[in-house]
Formats: structure tokens, C-alpha cells, sequence
């Protein structure tokens, strides 16, 4: 080995040394740092009380006693008289009153229009002539009878009855009284034909439309316009089978179930009209197997009543409110807080009970129960995201705070 040789080995011995140092040096201030990291390492404690927030909740009482429920029906508004006048005799038009035209009013007895009579008056005056002839030759055959009769004494002899019957001319005294019926049958029916050339008002009446003019020819069973009476409007409304059972159908001097009509579409906030179910149609309405019940209007048209009244206009779609029979001994609630399966969410002691409930009858506003609910029971009315039977409930105070939280913080 070299000199040179020998010296760059006798170098690198303490180079190797010190790297070794350093490598153990870096290895134990690791070591010593992460024990310190695991000893100072805070720890997780259990708390002695676990605590559950209640669910805040607002509640309502419900109503007890007697009431009466309320049914919404829709229905449509129908006249309760109407007639489509007819001729009934033919001719031409020979005057007309100026209200007969649509949207008119006429009263009961009002001449709407005439038929030139003249030809009817004619046959008036010849029917009164052939009566006048038929009666003469009445009383022509009259006096041969008697001729004959008191010939037929004088001969003083007896005769077979229908021999007796030809000797006192029967035969020709019937034949003679049929005429003057016959010519007293023609006089009237030329009377009435006569009588007929002039059309009238047949009750109080509104006009909704009208078929002929001034000249127009008619014949029997022509169409002259269409009447509907002024006194009361029907609407027919259409409602479940099942409460026909709270109305009241007139039934001799007993009154039906008050109505209050409104339309909320056309008539302005708040206006209304007062009604009574009149009858029971006793077919179910097509496809939809609803009842059919009538309701009357008086005065439909405000001609005789307070005019700032609404009008009701035929074929109109309104929302009839029919006051059912009275229910007894019930508790009313709101029908929106009736849960599924017929229940009640209640407020007991600080915690939720679901109960359920009989109802009597559901209107479009409220449920009435008869069994399950008193009056003095705290009912929720929040929708509950979790809906668990001793659910914990607190309610509000009112004043931002909460009431009847009873053991909803405490321990578990």
C-alpha cells in the first residue's frame, strides 16, 4: 500500500463516524418528539348527562258542543219556470209589444203579439150563422111535433113503441138538436181560434230570446220566443250520497236547509244570496253518481229586493253553503289537524300521543268527533318531521320562549 493510499483511508474513518452520530442524534429527537406528541394528546370524556332538545310546538284547543255542519256543493243555476211560446194558430204577425225582445220583463197577462184575426173573424161571424139556422130549424121541428102529437091523440089509438117513436117525429128532433150542438161546437172553436190570434204573458216573466218580427208567418207549433219566470231560480248542486243524510228536504210546512250562494269569480267580496234546498232529485247525476239537489232562489233577478244584491244569470257556475242537521254532543277541530288513519297528535305531559279518533262527519272546514278528543286537550297543529309516539314537545310562550317543556331537558 502507498503512502498516498494509506492516507485517504486513515481521512474517511472519522467522516463515517460522524454521519453515524448524526443518523443515531436525528433518530432519538424523533423518538423523544412523538412522545411527547402521544403523552400531551387530549382525551375524550364521557358527560355525566346526556341531554335532548324538544321539539317546539304550537297547539289548539278544540271546540266542544252542538253544531251544525256546513256542506260546499257546487252547482248550476236553472230557471224554475220556463216556457218556449208557441203559435197555435197560423197567420202573420200583425203587432208586437216593444218588451218582448230579449232581456225584457213582461208581467202575467201582458199582450206579447197579435195574429191578423181577419180571417178568424170571419169564420167567427159564419159559425154564429149555421148556430142561428141549426136553432130555427130547431124550433121548426119542435112545432111539427107538437102537430103531430096532438094528431096522434085525436086517433086515439095505440101504437107499437118505434111506430109511436116515427108518428112523434123523435127521429127528426134529434136530428135537428144534433145540428144546433154541432153549430155550437163550431162557434166555440172559431172563439177560440179567434181568442188565440192574440198570445199573452202567461206568468211574470223575463225574456231570453224571440223568434219572430213584424210580418213573420206563422203556423201552428211555430216557435215565437222563450219566458222564464221572475219569482225563483233553482240551483241544481251535486254533492256525495253520503251527506244527503244532514239535509232537511221540505216536508209539508217544514222549511228545507238554509243556503248561502256565492260566486266568488264574478260577484264582488263578501256578496252573497240566501237560498233553500227545495227538493231531491231522485236520479244520480251521470258518470260522476252524485246526488242531485235542488236549491231555490226567490227573486233571483233583485226586481223586488234590495238591489245591491248580486243577480244570478242562468247557467251560472256558484258555490252553494248548505247548513246540514244539527250534530249533538261533539268536539270540533279543524279538519287539518286530523292525521293519517283518523288521529289527532296530542300534547301530554310534555311528550306526543298519537290517538285515534271516531268522526261523525267531515264538512269542508272541520271534522266532528264523538269519541278520542275532549275539549280540554292540547291538540298540535305543527307538522312534525318526526312523528314517534313520546316524541318530547314544548310549545310557545308567546313571547319567544317556550312553556310545558316538562322533563324535555333532563337526563335520558
Amino acid at each position: 500500500m502507498t503512502s498516498e493510499t494509506r492516507a485517504v483511508h486513515d481521512d474517511s474513518r472519522p467522516r463515517l463516524i460522524r454521519t453515524i452520530v448524526i443518523c443515531a442524534v436525528l433518530i432519538a429527537a424523533g423518538s423523544a418528539l412523538l412522545l411527547v406528541i402521544f403523552n400531551t394528546e387530549p382525551t375524550a370524556r364521557r358527560d355525566g348527562a346526556v341531554r335532548q332538545s324538544a321539539s317546539l310546538v304550537d297547539v289548539t284547543r278544540a271546540e266542544a258542543g252542538d253544531f251544525r255542519p256546513v256542506i260546499e256543493a257546487m252547482g248550476t243555476v236553472r230557471p224554475a219556470m220556463e216556457i218556449s211560446l208557441g203559435a197555435r194558430v197560423e197567420g202573420e204577425i200583425a203587432s208586437m209589444d216593444e218588451r218582448f225582445v230579449p232581456g225584457g220583463f213582461v208581467d202575467a197577462g201582458d199582450v206579447l203579439l197579435t195574429i191578423d184575426d181577419a180571417d178568424y173573424q170571419v169564420a167567427l161571424d159564419q159559425a154564429q150563422s149555421a148556430l142561428d139556422q141549426a136553432i130555427s130549424e130547431l124550433e121548426i121541428e119542435r112545432g111539427e111535433r107538437s102537430a103531430a102529437e096532438s094528431e096522434y091523440r085525436q086517433f086515439d089509438r095505440e101504437l107499437p113503441p118505434e111506430r109511436e117513436a116515427l108518428v112523434l117525429r123523435e127521429p127528426q128532433g134529434r136530428a135537428a138538436r144534433a145540428r144546433v150542438d154541432a153549430a155550437q161546437a163550431d162557434l166555440r172553436q172559431a172563439q177560440l181560434n179567434l181568442d188565440r190570434t192574440t198570445i199573452e204573458a202567461p206568468f211574470d216573466a223575463h225574456v231570453l230570446s224571440r223568434d219572430v218580427n213584424l210580418g213573420s208567418q206563422v203556423s201552428p207549433g211555430m216557435a215565437l220566443g222563450r219566458l222564464v219566470g221572475l219569482d225563483t231560480y233553482w240551483i241544481e248542486v251535486t254533492m256525495p250520497v253520503g251527506q244527503l243524510q244532514w239535509l232537511t228536504v221540505p216536508d209539508g210546512e217544514a222549511p228545507g236547509s238554509s243556503v248561502t250562494v256565492r260566486n266568488r269569480n264574478a260577484w264582488p267580496e263578501g256578496a252573497t244570496r240566501q237560498g233553500e234546498v227545495f227538493r231531491l232529485i231522485g236520479a244520480l247525476e251521470g258518470d260522476t253518481r252524485l246526488a242531485r239537489v235542488l236549491v231555490s232562489v226567490e227573486d233571483p233577478l233583485v226586481r223586488a229586493s234590495d238591489e245591491s244584491l248580486p243577480r244570478l244569470m242562468l247557467g251560472e257556475y256558484v258555490t252553494s253553503f248548505i247548513e246540514g242537521r244539527e250534530i249533538s254532543d261533539v268536539v270540533r277541530l279543524d279538519r287539518d289537524y286530523i292525521r293519517e288513519g283518523d288521529s289527532v297528535w296530542l300534547m301530554v305531559d310534555g311528550r306526543l300521543e298519537i290517538r285515534p279518533v271516531s268522526i261523525v262527519f267531515e264538512d269542508d272546514r272541520y271534522a266532528y268527533i264523538s269519541e278520542g278528543l275532549g275539549a280540554d286537550e292540547l291538540v298540535v297543529t305543527t307538522r312534525l318531521a318526526t312523528v314517534q309516539e313520546g316524541l318530547r314537545l314544548r310549545r310557545d310562550d308567546g313571547n319567544g320562549g317556550s312553556a310545558d317543556a316538562g322533563a324535555g331537558n333532563g337526563p335520558e
